[in-house]
């Protein structure tokens, strides 16, 4: 006797074209290899390192963490969202490109914001074209922070807010656990635990950045602008801030 064994294939799901160019966009934005300059800052971090406050994977995911909950990462992922919802009120968005320069608390930090974010927006322009970005580079009176830049990119290009404001807050942590491995030092496999680590803190920061308008809100990080501000006078410098 023959016996037929019939196997039944499940078709997975497809993805639809749009959500997926979508995705490969915000990966190539959000990429290290995305070329705006970020692997040259520290953030701060090299004065941190060098009075011995960060000095392994523990302090370093500890002080990623303080800035994504009650720094500059909270700062940054507020007007991330709220130029994202401006789009694509070009005027608005530049005036909140001012404002988000405003909470930068020293002139490093300043410098590190603006050339991103005028980096991020004059390579997204050129290699994914979109006359609103455009308008609001002729709209701009300066150059325009990142998170700022980032947002209204994510939006002229119809990138939801619940996917883009977290990879736009991961790439922030990633980029200053990559400094602390070069710097403190510490190896790659403990630079990918404290990012991995760092996951539902990067998710709850998103969340609370979204629900959070400029004007509501507050940063409580001493430490780490009185360390900036030191980095400008330190005398053996590796990073631009």
């Amino acid at each position: 006797m023959t016996t037929t064994i019939l196997t039944t294939m499940t078709t997975p799901t497809a993805i639809p074209m749009t959500e997926v160019a979508t995705i490969l966009r915000l990966q190539s934005w959000f990429s290290p290899a995305f070329p705006i300059g970020a692997f040259s800052y520290s953030h701060g971090l090299e004065t941190a390192i060098e009075a011995g406050a960060v000095h392994d994977r523990a302090t370093l995911a500890a002080w990623v963490e303080h800035l994504l909950t009650a720094g500059s990462g909270r700062t940054d992922g507020a007007f991330f969202a709220a130029a994202w919802r401006a789009m694509p009120d070009v005027g608005a968005v530049a005036a909140l490109a001012d404002e988000a320069a405003a909470w930068i608390p020293t002139a490093e930090l300043m410098t590190e914001a603006r050339h991103q974010g005028d980096a991020f927006l004059s390579t997204a322009r050129a290699a994914w074209p979109d006359a609103r970005l455009d308008a609001l580079a002729a709209a701009l009176s300066a150059r325009p922070v990142i998170s700022v830049a980032a947002g209204a990119v994510a939006a002229a290009h119809g990138a939801p807010l619940d996917l883009a404001l977290p990879l736009f807050l991961q790439a922030f942590a990633a980029n200053v656990i990559s400094a602390g491995v070069r710097l403190v030092p510490l190896g790659q496999t403990d630079g990918q635990r404290a990012i991995a680590g760092l996951e539902p803190v990067v998710a709850e920061a998103a969340r609370i950045a979204a629900a959070t308008t400029p004007d509501a809100l507050w940063t409580a990080t001493p430490a780490h602008e009185i360390y900036s501000m030191r980095h400008e006078t330190q005398y053996t410098r590796i990073f631009r801030s």
